[in-house]
């Protein structure tokens, strides 16, 4: 039993580990990096006032980033579907991209 629990907490290290690496040079500078995710992604099940609130916090990290501009193009780019990216929610951004026709980076 203890194996299976030693393996359960090993995966979840290395999750954790991967959410927290940058994938890109910039991200390393980011206001994000010093606030827990959970401020940017919304859990299950997440609805109305916590909803707004959550994503009202996560936008005034956002609004003193150093690398916002470079958070927002990369999100748009890439067309990430969740969180709050560049001072942007998910629905913003999908209505920034039908507007604009941005052009989707491949990956």
């Amino acid at each position: 039993m203890s194996t299976l629990v030693d393996s359960f907490a090993a995966a979840a290290r290395g999750y954790r580990a991967l959410v927290t690496t940058a994938i890109e040079p910039w991200q390393t500078r980011g206001a994000c990096r010093q606030v827990p995710t959970e401020r940017f992604f919304s859990p299950d099940n997440e609805r109305g006032r916590a909803r707004d609130l959550r994503i009202r916090a996560a936008k005034s990290v956002c609004a003193h980033c150093p690398v916002l501009s470079r958070c927002r193009d990369h999100a748009l780019r890439t067309r990430e579907p969740y969180g709050v990216w560049g001072g942007l929610d998910e629905q913003e951004r999908a209505e920034l991209r039908r507007r604009s026709r941005y052009p989707a980076r491949p990956a």
